[in-house]
């Protein structure tokens, strides 16, 4: 492709290519956006523009797109690092001339170890030369920054361009130092290597001392060497304003000391200078005008660069078919041939409509050229469940695939649920299939090793994805640097409303949201000036990346080595761990297979119980053999009773279960895909409809078969992609491409796709206004639908949950705790669950516990009556090898008969003393000692006898801590000194940091009424049922854990602490008077009553406090009325004067109502004179009886 375009100058030495340009890809230290580079040389009517980011790849492919979007040359480049000292293997100091890395602006202070040079790729091999030397730098190389050497230089050289780079260069970096032979000798060294293809480089930002040295020193070794000279700019942001916000940006990791320390954001520029944006090329020529060949070769390198990248082809991996079928055979034909064996095996009645869809969707994968990828996941799938590993039902929209079905790659038929092959794969756009595959948690690691035993440990690679600074996350880090309030800050970014679990962008928070505009556009006058600085910078540096980390699941396999087609990158943090250096999207361009393996915790529930009922009652259950229709399953979903269930625990999502009543699996997808932001405001209007029986008013009867099963609510894609098939007449591969192209709501796509739909719809006889209608309709839609094939196959997993816990509550209840003992809120969640189905949660014992929780049978043939003992690993600081080494000791040896036993029986180096903290703490001595302080205060000493008794006996010695001639069975009795046990409140705290919950008694039970009346939140509801911007004040009652005082920046004491209440805990905050005139009642251990804000604070509730009240004394401090219970027969004279007494006594704003009993009926009485006042309440209170009196 020739990039000319008649807007350039005739001038040629007027014209200016930008060849050295960092993107926010250089993660923390650049910040122009790929889209905004390129649009700024396009402005700048520039033929090409270059990217060359710090060490990395990241953007290339983004870049190369957006360049042939706008009609611009790309230059796809790098600017790498070269180890100095020789080789790419050396470690040593950590060296290198960098602004970045905090030397100063000269140069002067570093010694030289490792410098930078700019490398271009003139051609597809330059590409792929690039892609190597850039792995090889974070796979071989790497120590601070990933680092190559000469020989690698001279090895991957073809097809690149090479540049000095910039002070910090190969060759500037001796010039800075005055080394001037040094400079010379790899002036030299790089030319033998490139040629005519090195350049040597020039900066000039001003005031760079070091640039002077090396513009004074460069045109001498160009003439030296007959090398040119080339003119840069070192980019960094795009306008020459943008300068604060690069610093801000610099700083985000910087030390809080440092940012306080008389630190100016404006004018302590870390790189020294502001001149580092993308200037034009009159400014570049300008600048460089004693030097027009270095302009001219920026024209020149760029007509060396003529990159062109097939972004078409695929890259399947090297699949082999199975050693029994002939190597003639092509994977379109075995694909074939497996899916019909698959149908007739999976599906007992094959109809012609099976058949053509199976025909249908064998020939749309075939023209695509897809079969090998249906193949690979496939043999991942025999493979896990070959070695036991429970694989998923399903996930995402290839359950709407029915040769996936009939292949096994999915348990659901598509047809049972009227799933859309063309939402999965769609034969007008292609495009990748993406198949993501569910492993249990703890084995998913295996099938990724599979993968590498499979294709080659170099061809499969985990993924990379970077996180991003959203709309909150700016503010608090911007604010940080700024040196504003962190409260404050954290406040403002409180009212950021999150939609579809996107956070609304700060420019629309200041057009749309009151409050936040009044923050900036009301500051006081002196506060104004920053607060415009924090928003201004903000709006530069949203969105930018602020750090890379792997993908959760994502894996990618190429053909042969990744590096032959994408770079890889170093994993921050792991040693020996390498991701690629390009995202899923870019993966995709790339056209390599990229695969999803997720590790699903509720599928190691589901293994972990089949192999304990399984062992236990001598069955056989597996997945395949759980029916689906199972109705004592369905009567528990009915119920409401799904706590430990997968995707359909949470409160509000159990309520609305017992008002649904499901009866099959439709049913739980319907209220799988409407549990979740934007469709959950639909719930009400679903269940009555459905509840009532109500006749469905749709806007045009076309809509019907689409919407029935919903009653007229769109809640699934599918339905949309059916509507526009029914109404307009669209293709389903034309109303999927609707269905993206409205997800994205790219404008010129959506008109010509709303006046396609509005023509078919005129077309089928829809009035017009009804079309528009009907289009809006699912636009409004097109925010929150759910995948169909996705909640269907989320739905089955959660009934197979579902039916374990029905069926074998015990064996379900117990697994569910061990495999969620890392989570204090879901442990206490299914604690309560077990008190509610009669299941007996014992505490841990050193006698009868194991790693896992334990079920003891109480009858031998019964599933549902026993207890579950509680996993010795569950508690904190008892490791499972300390448990192996109990368990271990008390097989062979038997029970332990005492604490001491204990002690000299195990071995101490794995059962250390914070393991016998955690024992302890937890109740798991509790049948040999009851009292647990008197084990806690005499550890040492038990240690220190137990340590001595291990000795051989000529070791042993008389003196010491005790006779050894004295021990016997009954040796605590009179070993161990005594000491009083823990006071109730204090001895349920220690119990809840040794398990994470309250086991044996809860601090707040005998309160348990009276707060459930009271509160209005707790710590367990989940966060995404509570619409934090409408909660106004909430009251909240639990135990303070972990406080700390602080002092704020004003001098002002506030408290921060842990508060626990009976479903979960979390963070709260109290300041100013809610503290300081409460202070007594802010001590650790201690029951209490508060309201005030709740807030979203990552998947948990915090709290700030506006009021605090003694736990005795809350319900009547908030009491509004008072009813008295009365018997007209038996109340005396003398009872009611008490009661008017101290009414009269107590005068103020409460109701008083009077409830009277007589003749078997009873009548309530509201008293017209009298009104109490709270402390008049507990008096009342012991006047009538605790029974007899009840506050509203």
């Amino acid at each position: 492709m020739h990039y000319i375009f008649k807007t350039y100058s005739t001038d040629f030495m007027q014209e200016f290519v930008h060849l050295h340009n960092h993107s926010h890809y250089s993660l923390l230290d650049a910040i122009s956006r790929i889209e905004d580079l390129v649009d700024a040389a396009v402005n700048e009517k520039m033929r090409a523009v270059a990217l060359t980011d710090h060490g990395v790849l990241y953007g290339a492919l983004e870049f190369y797109k957006a360049c042939k979007s706008r009609e611009i040359k790309p230059v796809i480049g790098c600017e790498v690092y070269v180890a100095q000292s020789g080789s790419r293997f050396d470690r040593g100091k950590r060296n290198e001339y960098s602004p970045e890395n905090g030397d100063s602006a000269d140069g002067l202070t570093s010694s030289i170890n490792y410098a930078h040079l700019i490398l271009l790729a003139k051609d597809l091999v330059g590409y792929k030369n690039l892609i190597k030397l850039v792995s090889i730098g974070h796979t071989e190389g790497f120590y601070y920054k990933p680092r190559i050497d000469i020989e690698m230089l001279s090895k991957y050289s073809k097809g690149l361009v090479a540049t000095s780079a910039c002070a910090g260069g190969v060759i500037s970096c001796y010039i800075v130092r005055d080394d001037l032979d040094t400079a010379k000798k790899m002036t030299g060294v790089y030319k033998d290597i490139f040629g005519d293809d090195f350049y040597l480089e020039i900066q000039d930002h001003k005031t760079i001392d070091a640039e002077k040295k090396v513009l004074a020193q460069m045109p001498k070794l160009a003439k030296k060497f007959g090398l040119k000279l080339i003119a840069t700019n070192d980019v960094h942001y795009i306008k020459k304003e943008h300068s604060v916000a690069h610093n801000i940006y610099l700083h985000l990791s910087a030390k809080q000391s440092k940012l306080t320390n008389n630190f100016n954001v404006t004018t302590d520029l870390r790189y020294g200078t502001d001149e580092i944006y993308f200037k034009s090329a009159a400014q570049m020529c300008e600048l460089f005008k004693d030097y027009p060949e270095a302009i001219k070769s920026t024209i020149e390198v760029t007509e060396k660069c003529n990159l062109e990248l097939d972004m078409k082809t695929n890259y399947m991996p090297n699949f082999k078919l199975p050693a029994d079928v002939e190597t003639s055979i092509s994977f379109d034909d075995y694909l074939a041939i497996v899916s019909k064996e698959g149908m007739r095996k999976r599906i007992a009645v094959v109809n012609d409509e099976t058949e053509k869809r199976l025909e249908y969707e064998l020939d749309v994968i075939k023209r695509m050229n897809f079969a090998g990828y249906f193949l690979i996941v496939r043999d991942f799938i025999i493979e896990a469940k070959r070695r036991g590993i429970i694989v998923g039902p399903g996930r995402g929209s290839a359950t709407g695939s029915l040769v996936c079905y009939c292949i096994g790659i999915t348990d659901v038929n598509p047809l049972e649920y009227d799933l859309l092959f063309e939402r999965f794969l769609n034969p007008e756009r292609i495009s990748m299939p993406d198949i993501d595959i569910d492993f249990q948690d703890d084995r998913r690691d295996e099938m990724f090793q599979y993968a590498k035993q499979q294709y080659g440990e170099t061809a499969v690679a985990q993924i990379i994805t970077f996180n991003r600074l959203a709309a909150r996350g700016v503010l608090k880090d911007v604010g940080r640097v700024l040196n504003i309030n962190f409260s404050e800050i954290n406040e403002l970014t409180k009212i950021i409303p999150v939609q579809f679990g996107k956070v609304t962008p700060l420019e629309r928070c200041f057009d749309e949201i009151d409050d936040f505009k009044k923050y900036f556009k009301d500051a006081p006058q002196s506060q104004k000036a920053q607060r415009e600085q924090l928003f201004d910078n903000c709006l530069v540096l949203e969105n930018l990346n602020k750090n890379s980390s792997i993908h959760a699941s994502g894996i990618v396999i190429a053909p042969s080595d990744i590096t032959d087609y994408v770079p890889l990158s170093k994993v921050a943090g792991e040693d020996n761990v390498f991701c690629t250096q390009f995202d899923m999207n870019q993966l995709e361009d790339a056209g390599l297979i990229k695969m999803d393996f997720l590790g699903l915790k509720e599928l190691k529930v589901i293994k972990k119980t089949f192999d304990l009922v399984n062992s236990r009652h001598n069955l056989d259950l597996s997945i395949e053999k759980i029916p689906l229709d199972d109705s004592r399953t369905f009567d528990l979903f009915s119920a409401g009773s799904t706590v430990g269930v997968f995707q359909f625990s949470n409160s509000k999502m159990r309520e609305y279960l017992a008002k649904m009543k499901p009866r099959n699996i439709n049913d739980l997808a319907i209220m799988n895909a409407l549990y979740r932001p934007g469709p959950m405001k639909f719930i009400p209007e679903f269940l009555e409809k459905r509840t009532r029986g109500e006749k469905v008013n749709y806007l045009h009867p076309l809509m019907e078969n689409a919407l029935k099963e919903t009653y007229g609510i769109i809640i699934f894609q599918e339905q949309a992609m059916q509507i526009a098939r029914d109404v307009a007449g669209f293709s389903m591969a034309q109303a999927d491409n609707m269905r993206k192209a409205m997800g994205k709501k790219i404008k010129q796509i959506m008109l010509s796709i709303h006046n396609e739909f509005i023509n078919g719809a005129l077309n089928k006889g829809v009035k017009k206004d009804i079309a528009e209608k009907i289009f809006n309709q699912i636009l409004d839609f097109a925010d929150y639908g759910f995948n169909k094939s996705h909640a269907v196959a989320y739905s089955i997993l959660a009934f197979y949950t579902a039916y374990l816990k029905t069926h074998y509550p015990l064996e379900f209840l117990a697994v569910s705790m061990e495999c969620r003992k890392d989570s204090e809120t879901e442990l206490q969640q299914l604690a309560n669950e077990c008190g509610k189905m009669g299941v007996r949660l014992m505490k841990p014992d050193v006698n009868s516990g194991n790693v896992d929780f334990k079920v003891r049978y109480f009858d031998e043939r019964s599933t549902d009556k026993g207890e579950i003992i509680y996993g010795l690993s569950a508690i904190k600081n008892v490791g499972e090898k300390a448990v192996a080494a109990i368990v271990s000791e008390r097989e062979n040896n038997g029970e332990f008969i005492s604490f001491i036993d204990f002690c000299k029986r195990v071995d101490l180096k794995q059962v250390n003393k914070k393991t016998l903290e955690g024992l302890i703490f937890s109740g798991a001595f509790d049948n040999l000692e009851p009292n647990r302080r008197k084990l806690y205060c005499n550890i040492e000493r038990v240690i220190a006898f137990a340590q001595k008794y291990k000795l051989k006996p000529e070791s042993r010695g008389q003196e010491g801590l005790f006779e050894i001639s004295d021990l016997n069975e009954r040796e605590d009795e009179y070993i161990l000194d005594e000491c009083e046990e823990f006071p109730e409140n204090e001895k349920f705290s220690r119990e809840k940091s040794a398990l994470g919950f309250y086991l044996s008694g809860h601090p707040l039970e005998k309160f348990r009424s009276r707060i459930e009346r009271f509160t209005t939140l707790t710590f367990g509801t989940d966060v995404n049922e509570v619409d934090f911007t409408k909660t106004g004040k909430v009251r909240m009652c639990g135990v303070i854990s972990d406080l700390e005082e602080r002092i704020s920046k004003r001098g002002k004491k506030f408290a921060v602490f842990n508060l626990i209440d009976f479903e979960g805990s979390g963070e709260c905050i109290a300041f100013g008077q809610a503290y300081e005139l409460n202070s007594a009642l802010f001590v650790n251990d201690n029951p209490i009553f508060l309201s005030g804000k709740a807030e979203e604070n990552g998947d948990k509730i915090k709290l700030t406090v506006d009021q605090a009240i003694h736990i005795d004394s809350f319900e009547t401090q908030l009491a509004e009325n008072v009813t008295i219970k009365l018997d007209n027969t038996e109340s005396s004279e003398k009872l009611l004067d008490e009661i008017y007494n101290t009414a009269t006594n107590y005068m103020g704003s409460c109701g008083l109502y009077f409830q009277v009993r007589e003749n078997g009926s009873s009548k309530i009485y509201l008293s017209q004179s009298l009104r109490i006042h709270p402390d008049g309440i507990l008096e009342l209170k012991n006047i009538v009886g605790e029974n007899n009196l009840y506050i509203n």
